[in-house]
C-alpha cells in the first residue's frame, strides 16, 4: 500500500514529463517546417533576382501581336480571341462575390489569406478586361506593363514561378485544407494553357482553323479559376493534422 502510494506521484510526474516532451517534440516539428517555408521562400526570391540578373533584356517583338485567329466577325476584330476572354469574368466574379462573403463560404481562416483569395478574383476579372481591350485592337499602347518595362524577363518570372512553387509546396509541407489535389489539376490546366498560347498556329491548323492556341489559352485560363473555385467550395481544415 505504502510503496503503491508512493509510486503515485512518481508515476504524475512522469506523465507531465512525457507531456512536456511531446510538446516539445511538437513545437521543435512546427519550428522546423517554419524554417523550411522561409528556407523555401527566399530560394525562389534569389533564384528569380539571378534570372534577372543572368538573362538579358527581352524585348517585345511586334511580331507577338500577330495571333493566327485574326478573324473578323459579327463586326468584332480579332472575334474569338476577345470572345473567349470572358469566360475568366464569369469564373472570376462569384470567387470574388463568395470570397467577400468570408468564412461562411469558402472557410478562409486566416486575414491574409481571404486577401490573397480577394486579389486572386480580382485578377480574374481585371484580365477579362484588359485581354479583350487588348485583342480588340493588338499593339504596343495597349500593352502598359510591357511599354512601360519594355522587357519581358519579369513576365516569364512571374508566369512560370507558380508551376514549380505550388507542387514543390505541396510536396514539401503538410496541406491545411482537404482536397489539395486540386491544385495539381489547376497546375496541370495552367501549363496547358501556356503551351496553347505557345503553339498558337500549330493548334488553329490542327483543328482546321476553328479555334486557334490563344483563344484555347484563355479557356484554359478560365478553367484554373473555376477549378479552384471547386477547391475552396469543397475543402475543410485538417483537424487532425491540426490536433
Amino acid at each position: 500500500m505504502h510503496l503503491a502510494a508512493a509510486d503515485h506521484p512518481h508515476r504524475g510526474g512522469g506523465g507531465r514529463a512525457a507531456l512536456g516532451l511531446g510538446l516539445g517534440h511538437l513545437a521543435a516539428a512546427a519550428l522546423r517546417r517554419e524554417h523550411r517555408r522561409r528556407a523555401l521562400a527566399g530560394g525562389a526570391v534569389l533564384a528569380s533576382a539571378l534570372l534577372l540578373v543572368a538573362t538579358p533584356r527581352l524585348r517585345h517583338s511586334p511580331a507577338l501581336h500577330l495571333f493566327a485567329d485574326m478573324r473578323n466577325l459579327l463586326g468584332v476584330p480579332n472575334t474569338l480571341n476577345v470572345l473567349t476572354a470572358y469566360p475568366l469574368l464569369l469564373a472570376g466574379v462569384p470567387g470574388l462575390v463568395l470570397c467577400l462573403c468570408g468564412s461562411g463560404c469558402f472557410g478562409i481562416s486566416l486575414r491574409w489569406e481571404a486577401l490573397g483569395w480577394f486579389l486572386f478574383y480580382a485578377g480574374n476579372v481585371a484580365a477579362a478586361f484588359g485581354s479583350a481591350y487588348y485583342h480588340l485592337k493588338p499593339d504596343d499602347d495597349r500593352l502598359i506593363w510591357d511599354r512601360v518595362l519594355d522587357d519581358m524577363r519579369l513576365w516569364v518570372v512571374l508566369n512560370s514561378a507558380p508551376c514549380i512553387a505550388i507542387p514543390a509546396m505541396l510536396f514539401l509541407f503538410p496541406p491545411k485544407y482537404t482536397h489539395s489535389r486540386f491544385w495539381f489539376l489547376a497546375t496541370g490546366f495552367y501549363l496547358l494553357a501556356r503551351f496553347e498560347g505557345l503553339a498558337d498556329r500549330k493548334v488553329y491548323s490542327v483543328n482546321r482553323y476553328f479555334i486557334s492556341g490563344h483563344s484555347l489559352e484563355h479557356l484554359c485560363f478560365a478553367m484554373v479559376t473555376l477549378i479552384l473555385t471547386v477547391m475552396l467550395s469543397f475543402r475543410n481544415v485538417k483537424i487532425v493534422r491540426d490536433s
